[in-house]
């Protein structure tokens, strides 16, 4: 069997909305644009027919790839003690080799948006500091390995 896609209560939300948006939105939009580029004759050389299937079968792919995830994942409970490092938690982190700090939220894979601040329990940041506490500071084995300290644990 599969391993669950982790999600936070919110990921699935937002996964949820964007499958309604596809279905009742994007998918009528898409029909209409076929029905547009068939009225206008000769489908063998009708570039906007072939664009609106092109269309059809990336919003058909999307929606069955958002069905799979929301049918086979698991809502994890979102750290709100802000002791320790969890799913959900929102932590602020210093660069010990730069002295720079960063705030990142620690969310599942399929949510994971390194440029909003939104990282992966599963990629070698996340990993490290899952579990970890206040005052910790973690060695992270990437590509070049660094240095993180906790400085503060949250929750949004």
């Amino acid at each position: 069997m599969a391993e669950k896609t982790k999600l936070t209560k919110a990921g699935y939300k937002k996964l949820e909305e964007e499958l309604r948006y596809l279905i009742d939105v994007v998918r009528d939009e898409v029909k209409r644009q076929l029905a547009e580029a068939r009225a206008q004759g000769d489908l063998s050389e009708n570039a906007d027919y072939d664009a609106a299937r092109q269309k059809q079968a990336e919003v058909e792919s999307r929606i069955k790839e958002i069905e799979d995830i929301l049918n086979n994942s698991e809502i994890l409970e979102e750290n709100s003690k802000g002791n320790r490092v969890g799913l959900g938690s929102t932590v602020t982190l210093r660069f010990v080799e730069t002295g720079k700090e960063a705030e990142y939220m620690i969310v599942g894979t399929v949510e994971s948006d390194p440029f909003n601040g939104k990282i992966s329990n599963s990629c070698a940041l996340g990993e490290a500091i899952m579990g970890k506490s206040v005052g910790d500071i973690i060695d992270v084995k990437a590509i070049k390995n660094y240095k993180v300290e906790i400085l503060k644990i949250g929750s949004k």
